[in-house]
């Protein structure tokens, strides 16, 4: 069986350092305030409207974006909300900040929003010092390569097609010239042109919905029912027992289970000619149910993957950008060399994954589309990445977490038969109830009572907040819990 490696605990990553600054305050409610039925009257109305015109059974509430604040959500019936879900984990410094609201006030910045250059043909002559300055200052370590895309589902997209070109580069002996038969072939769909490689992916995750991430993608049903999709391997992910620190063998051994499941499937796909070119996984398995792995896992996974010429791919699109007290999620768990593609979207505002130079493809077009991303986010960004390292907010986001970890630990005591498995990092936390049914009585029921939460997995419910999000709101958080639990 493979042995989990054990990395030393002072082999840890260097802490990531900022120099950029704007102070801003925020004027928002002092605590939800709800004032119709929920959803109410208008929201009612809109719905009916808009589910006319498009599937909208999604929809839960209708927002009045220019009275939203901070933390607060406040729809269009008036009600305010204190939001830890944050449009499903993208909002990073909370709603109108004054920071993002003037960011478009200098004409140039404005000029660069609104004529939206194709970026891998025309870009701006400022393009190459803004990729520079604001996404590779904030890079993993050693990530020198950076690719903007539109958002989480099309950036993986194309770090798979990076792995795929990389794996091909090395089978080729480090030839990057093609051969008429595989010019030829690839117009068919056909090897070799078209190989039949695999990205392994576990049980559980969540990658997108685009067709290649639609195939990586295990969460549930109705996100691939009915839709082709490439016959790609699934690796078991760790289910651990809780609490943590009084099922550690178990835990262990189940790290093991599932490690060796990853070396047995590479070996076998290697043996039939259709070897595995990457491994994608999440740090937390989020649309999943907040699925955790120990550090040692990924350790091992990282490993597996260099002992077999396997690239290993990070999706970082929901816990990047700080939610989890790191700028990105992985560095919690002291890897001994960087990822090889890290993916990233939501909290970042655009799409895009890092890489190194190792896999920059050797031609032109093969990572494109019309726009690979708008530089108007990273102008949004730029603002973003200023507050977070003036307001310490990666500070912030681990005194919160403690504060909210600590209460909904409290809770789980008093009413352990309604929540249980408290998880997480930083502020990205979820727990578990008995049964969906359990889950969703509880998760109404907090929204009547002024919070936005949302689901997860088979019975979980999952924290998102904003990274402003400070031990007051927690305290205001954990009391409208309390108050939904004692109601059900």
């Amino acid at each position: 069986m493979f042995r989990i490696m054990k990395v030393p605990e002072n082999a840890l990553l260097p802490t990531i350092k900022y120099s950029r600054g704007i102070s801003m305050t925020l004027q928002e409610p002092e605590r939800p305030s709800i004032k119709t039925s929920v959803p109410g009257p208008k929201s009612q109305l809109l719905f009916t409207e808009l589910n006319s015109i498009q599937q909208a059974q999604s929809v839960q509430l209708f927002g009045d974006y220019d009275k939203c604040a901070g933390n607060y959500f406040v729809d269009v019936d008036g009600n305010e909300f204190l939001d830890v879900f944050t449009q499903i984990s993208s909002v990073p410094i909370g709603y109108n900040h004054p920071a993002l609201l003037g960011a478009f006030e200098d004409k140039h910045a404005l000029k660069s929003l609104i004529n939206r250059p194709a970026l891998l043909v025309f870009p701006a002559a400022d393009w190459p010092s803004k990729l520079k300055r604001v996404l590779l200052a904030f890079a993993p370590r050693c990530m020198n390569n950076v690719y903007t895309m539109m958002c989480g589902a099309c950036s993986l997209e194309n770090a798979y097609k990076c792995a795929f070109f990389w794996y091909r580069t090395k089978q080729r002996g480090g030839q990057v010239e093609f051969s008429p038969e595989e010019t030829v072939s690839c117009m068919l769909n056909q090897p070799p042109g078209s190989p039949d490689l695999a990205i392994m992916s576990f049980w559980g995750c969540f990658h997108g919905r685009a067709f290649g991430a639609l195939s990586t993608t295990r969460s549930k049903p109705i996100h691939k029912i009915d839709c082709p999709a490439f016959g790609w391997p699934v690796a078991p992910f760790p289910r651990y027992k809780y609490p943590l620190h009084e099922n550690e063998a178990y835990n262990c051994q189940e790290d093991e289970r599932c490690l060796a499941q990853v070396v047995c499937i590479i070996e076998e796909r290697q043996k039939c000619c259709r070897p595995v070119a990457g491994i994608v996984v999440e740090p937390i398995q989020s649309e999943g149910g907040d699925n955790e792995a120990s550090p040692a896992f990924f350790q091992c996974l990282q490993q597996i993957c260099k002992q077999m010429g396997v690239a290993f791919i990070v999706d970082e699109v929901q816990t990047g950008c700080g939610p989890t007290g790191k700028m990105w999620a992985h560095e919690h768990f002291n890897l001994p060399s960087p990822p090889d593609l890290v993916t990233f979207s939501k909290k970042m505002l655009t799409g895009g994954f890092f890489t190194s130079s190792e896999f920059k493809p050797a031609q032109g077009y093969r990572i494109f589309n019309t726009w690979s991303g708008d530089p108007g986010k990273l102008i949004l960004l730029d603002q973003v990445l200023r507050v977070i390292e003036q307001e310490q907010l990666l500070s912030n986001v681990q005194k919160t977490g403690k504060v909210l970890k600590d209460g909904l630990h409290e809770l789980e005591k008093e009413f352990s038969n309604a929540i249980m498995r408290v998880r997480g990092r930083g502020t990205f936390l979820a727990f578990c109830s008995p049964s969906a049914t359990v889950r969703d009585k509880i998760n109404n029921s907090l929204k009547k009572n002024g919070v936005l939460s949302g689901i997860c997995g088979e019975k979980s419910i999952r924290l998102r907040p904003a990274l402003i999000f400070q031990e007051k709101h927690a305290h205001i958080y954990l009391d409208i819990l309390r108050k939904t639990l004692k109601e059900l």
